[in-house]
């Protein structure tokens, strides 16, 4: 089950669990729209995998199945793509 993390992991913006603007890669890695189209060109800078929308868990599911609280972030922000 995705962990639906709670935020980017470049710039700590807010991502909640039904955000249509949070993508991730297949380890789960996760960034705001803004930083996959502008500094990280798509790509994970963890893995350098693809990055697509993360999928929005129904509300009810949430209740039974909440999101991560855990908050992941990068010191440093995000190098440029490679």
């Amino acid at each position: 089950m995705l962990a639906l993390r709670p935020n980017c992991e470049c710039c700590d913006r807010d991502l909640p669990p039904d955000s249509r603007d949070a993508y991730i890669c297949s380890f789960e890695c996760t960034f705001c729209g803004d930083c996959r189209d502008g500094v990280l060109k798509g790509h994970c800078p963890n893995c350098g995998g693809e990055l697509v929308r993360r999928p929005v868990r129904p509300a009810a599911k949430l209740v039974n199945n909440p999101a991560s609280m855990q908050r992941v972030l990068k010191a440093d922000g995000c190098p440029p793509a490679f």
